[in-house]
């Protein structure tokens, strides 16, 4: 009877938390901040959707605290209290933004933005749910894009999101290349959930370092093919070539013009700034890069960053509640104030035609034209949604499938990737191991596991510190036959619907 209780009280107390996320999320779904006209596409260049103005990127990689100290800064109102009036003075209108928790809110940050006249470039990725180099085959899976597909619900709303990037620097060598294939699957896999979802327009881009080796074929590869859901709307290029007190040519400004010539959609560098000088940058490629010289073919760009971490690439100084604007930020407000956008349209082109897709070659470029079909478990969030956000907690690059319904494990997996096929039991492992460090959730991670057995369905509901339905949801889809790994034949079912089954099954 004690055991009956207890299951009762839990029960009830999950009903209270799907009721109130399902009220929480309808309430989000209906705000959006309409302060900033959403920035469009036309041919290779931005466009203010209202006044129809040509729209040039100023602005900031944005991540105080860096990797060694990773925090959500959209999702602390005082960190935007205090550093979007910072942005207001030095004059920019885009920040971007590496990595959030799509599991906070982020409404008055993002209307703090909008009021200010800033847009939002976001990555949908965290470090430890992305495309893996190592392994790129495993780390595209059905929870990876859940991961997401919540980012993208969370944001999508938000008038001031310029676009989200799929990727930064994936390919950051000239033996990575293999993972293109699958940044342009997530590509593909955004924009048809977008659609699905009945989300506007929003811009799919890649970030891409400047690898001398692969830089023209990576900006191929990712604008190429028939499919328009399979090609970027956006390319970035993080190039730090400009030192100084450089010029067009000597930085080789030049030769990226010549390069990224015809291509199709805008390109703009999503990381500029190099620090390899005597002291304070000078950012005099501000005057290059906002002129008729280069606005045929790039839109702008982001300097590298806004506070000052171990590299010493900051504009500014946090310490606490105080920003101190360094040397950079005041040669950086200067260039941006004395440098006007070019007038009219810059000379943009909508007569570019998409790329034709490099070949495959051993050792040069490892990409496939042929991407790999969705996991199919992940079918279900085009219709239903992604569901609850998992945030930051969620560790997806080892959560390798084996889908029966999906015909790319063949074709793109070697070797090393195909050992993978024991699929959720071993992925899940590593999960479950970071759930045994919260031993005060152990109760109600039973519980839910026995909801979900009961119920053969896969759950994704979160809290602060564990993941109880992963190793749930495994233990019920280890026990069926092989073709149902990785839950591609599993529904799954808002956890909402299995409450209220287990309740009814109990006062039966």
């Amino acid at each position: 009877m004690l055991l009956n209780s207890y299951f009762f009280t839990t029960s009830l107390t999950l009903l209270a938390t799907s009721l109130n996320s399902v009220f929480a999320a309808d309430s989000d779904d209906s705000s959006s901040n309409s302060t900033l006209a959403p920035i469009e596409i036309k041919g290779n260049a931005f466009f203010n959707s209202e006044s129809g103005d040509r729209f040039y990127i100023r602005g900031v990689d944005y991540q105080p605290g860096g990797s060694s100290n990773l925090t959500d800064p959209l999702a602390d109102v005082d960190i935007c209290k205090r550093d979007v009036p910072v942005f207001k003075d030095l004059g920019i209108n885009t920040i971007r933004v590496y990595t959030v928790d799509n599991s906070l809110d982020h409404e008055e940050c993002m209307q703090l933005l909008a009021d200010a006249g800033i847009y939002l470039i976001l990555d949908v990725n965290t470090p430890d749910s992305s495309i893996s180099r190592y392994n790129p085959a495993c780390s595209y899976n059905a929870d990876y894009l859940q991961n997401v597909f919540a980012t993208i619900d969370v944001f999508a709303k938000y008038d001031n999101v310029l676009g989200f990037f799929a990727g930064n620097e994936v390919i950051n060598s000239k033996n990575t290349t293999n993972t293109a294939t699958y940044v342009k699957a997530v590509v593909r896999d955004m924009k048809k959930y977008i659609k699905a979802r009945d989300y506007r327009k929003i811009p799919i881009g890649y970030s891409a370092a400047d690898i001398v080796e692969n830089r023209q074929l990576a900006a191929e590869y990712f604008n190429c093919g028939s499919d328009d859901d399979s090609r970027i709307d956006m390319f970035g290029v993080n190039d730090y070539s400009w030192c100084g007190q450089s010029s067009f040519v000597t930085s080789g400004y030049n030769t990226k013009m010549q390069l990224y010539k015809g291509y199709s959609i805008p390109i703009f560098l999503s990381e500029f700034g190099c620090n390899e000088v005597v002291s304070s940058r000078p950012f005099t490629e501000i005057e290059a890069i906002y002129s008729t010289q280069m606005s045929s073919v790039f839109s702008g760009g982001l300097v590298y960053e806004y506070s000052n971490e171990t590299n010493n690439y900051g504009l500014v100084q946090i310490n606490g509640d105080t920003v101190t604007k360094l040397d950079d930020f005041v040669n950086l407000k200067n260039e941006y104030s004395k440098v006007s956008n070019p007038t009219g349209d810059g000379g943009y082109s909508t007569s570019n035609n998409y790329s034709t897709c490099p070949d495959f070659e051993k050792g040069v470029w490892e990409a496939n034209a042929t991407l790999p079909a969705m996991p199919s478990a992940a079918s279900a969030y085009f219709s239903t949604g992604a569901g609850e956000p998992m945030g930051t907690i969620l560790s997806t690059q080892n959560n390798c499938y084996d889908d029966d319904d999906d015909d790319d494990d063949d074709d793109y997996e070697d070797d090393e990737d195909s050992s993978s096929s024991s699929a959720v039991s071993s992925s899940i492992s590593s999960s479950s191991t970071e759930e045994e460090e919260s031993s005060s959730m152990s109760s109600t991670a039973n519980f839910t596991s026995s909801v979900t057995n009961t119920a053969q369905v896969r759950v994704t509901s979160r809290s602060s510190s564990v993941i109880s339905s992963t190793s749930a949801s495994t233990s019920s889809s280890s026990s069926s036959s092989s073709s149902s790994r990785g839950s591609g034949s599993i529904v799954e079912v808002p956890m909402i619907f299995q409450v209220i089954a287990e309740l009814w099954n109990y006062i039966l």
